[in-house]
């Protein structure tokens, strides 16, 4: 069965229950997933390496913190180097997500950076497919998909004054699992043309 870990990290929960939404679109799409903390790889020695060796995908997944990644994601980043040095997760397909509270918030900032990590490490970058939701008068903000018109990733937008049971909204938890499904799909078609 096609295997797909997504990494991240989560400041508030926020986050993390976008990872949980595109963990549920790597079901939906088939594969298994591992979900997998940031936190728990930070060290190159230490964690569930294993499961990111073993899996045909890697989500990466952080919040936008002033204009980048959390630097919690960013230990785990750096700690990649290892697997870097052995060219470990070579012809792997990546794709990201990030949340901020602000509805830009540098947001696209964030994804290039997985973008570039997954080029750093030979990957092959998925982006969503999904078009802008919010882009003609009669879109609605809250029922919007990709409402924030994200092509490199999935953006979504938790004000800073609501818990994770407020936000993300459910279209923006639906296009994380877009973006899980598509990219399960994908590494299961990559998985049998090897």
């Amino acid at each position: 069965m096609t295997k797909v870990a997504i990494v991240y990290h989560s400041g508030y929960g926020h986050t993390a229950k976008l990872a949980e939404a595109v963990a549920e679109g790597v079901t939906r799409g088939g594969a298994e997933v591992s979900l997998l903390k940031a936190d728990d790889l930070t060290k190159p020695d230490e964690g569930p390496w294993d499961q990111l060796d073993e899996a045909d995908a890697i989500i990466f997944g952080a919040p936008t913190y002033m204009g980048s990644a959390s630097a919690t994601f960013k230990q785990f980043q750096d700690a990649t180097s290892k697997v870097w040095m052995s060219g470990g997760w070579t012809d792997k397909l990546a794709a990201g997500f990030t949340n901020s509270g602000s509805v830009s918030g540098d947001k696209l900032n964030t994804l290039q950076q997985f973008a570039i990590l997954a080029a750093q490490h030979n990957m092959m970058w998925v982006n969503p497919a999904i078009p802008s939701g919010f882009n003609m008068k009669e879109h609605t903000w809250d029922e919007a998909e990709n409402r924030g018109g994200f092509f490199m990733g999935v953006g979504a937008h938790s004000p800073i004054d609501t818990s994770p049971e407020e936000a993300p909204v459910a279209s923006e938890l639906e296009t994380g699992r877009k973006l899980g499904e598509r990219v399960a799909k994908a590494a299961t078609r990559w998985v049998k043309g090897a």
